[in-house]
């Protein structure tokens, strides 16, 4: 059962009341974003304006999102269709190639259904069908993007207690609860010679420290390019995986500091021991036969 406003309760009687008065419904799309930015579409092919937001009609296209009713706890997962041309955008971006690099990530998208008297007016009421939020996004194309979209019983899912007693650290390097800025731990190199899988470097920072770092080349057939330094021996970094092109002497690239998850890492490589969220004094499971 969906809670519908009085007004629209009064717009449904009068078209019960009077065959030749009429009803329109749009199918309205709202799409909240991690930032708590949002956008708002419509099926229909004009603008709709449900309490003083405009949803916009000559833009992104969205099919699913389907009203479901059932008993129970399971997490109803739904695909969705985004539909998008070249001249849409979201963000400043093409909306295909935003999606693809990630702009939903985090993102709550809501279906409500707007009921109308007339068009070019503004809706009496919506109702809310299904919200949302993004699981992952299964494939994009030249014009299309298919989405699955999790209700909000996904968050059932989530492992309580969430922070688990284990020797190495849980949080991610550089990340919110490690607090460390990415950026004071950079490094410069430049390749003195070179295979597919590794590279012998001379660096401006301790080679060490970038085991199971981050390795970006900034000159070179492989700008751009980012990996993972699975290794350091001297000053040869061992990647997690092959190059496509093998570096050239003198191409050069930019790497930051890798971490373990131990607590001698984080206390002497990072200074960052206050931050620490692993519990290496936990005495090792047992077993008896």
């Amino acid at each position: 059962m969906r809670q519908a406003s009085q007004a629209v309760i009064d717009l449904i009687n009068d078209v019960r009341a009077a065959p030749d008065a009429q009803m329109i419904m749009a199918d309205c799309f709202t799409f909240t974003f991690a930032d708590a930015s949002a956008l708002y579409f419509t099926n229909a092919d004009i603008d709709v304006t449900v309490g003083g937001t405009v949803f916009l009609g000559n833009s992104i296209r969205v099919d699913g999102l389907k009203y479901k009713c059932s008993v129970g706890l399971s997490v109803d997962h739904q695909k969705i269709t985004i539909v998008a041309a070249q001249t849409d955008l979201i963000k400043g971006t093409a909306a295909l190639a935003a999606i693809a690099n990630g702009i939903l990530d985090g993102c709550f998208i809501t279906r409500a259904r707007a009921f109308l008297s007339a068009w070019g007016e503004p809706a009496v009421g919506s109702v809310v069908l299904f919200k949302g939020r993004v699981g992952t996004v299964d494939g994009v194309g030249r014009t299309t993007a298919q989405v699955t979209v999790n209700s909000d019983l996904v968050l059932l899912n989530i492992q309580m207690p969430r922070k688990l007693y284990a020797p190495a650290c849980q949080w991610v390097l550089y990340g919110y609860g490690c607090g460390l800025n990415k950026e004071n731990f950079r490094v410069t190199g430049t390749v003195q010679s070179a295979t597919a899988a590794s590279i012998v470097a001379s660096l401006s920072g301790i080679a060490a420290d970038l085991a199971q770092g981050t390795l970006i080349f900034t000159s070179g057939a492989n700008e751009g390019v980012s990996l993972t330094v699975k290794g350091v021996s001297g000053n040869t970094l061992t990647f997690a995986y092959p190059l496509d092109a093998v570096p050239a002497a003198g191409d050069t690239f930019e790497a930051y500091y890798g971490c373990d998850l131990t607590q001698s890492t984080c206390a002497g490589r990072f200074n960052n021991l206050a931050n620490f969220l692993g519990f290496p004094y936990i005495p090792p499971p047992t077993f008896a036969a």
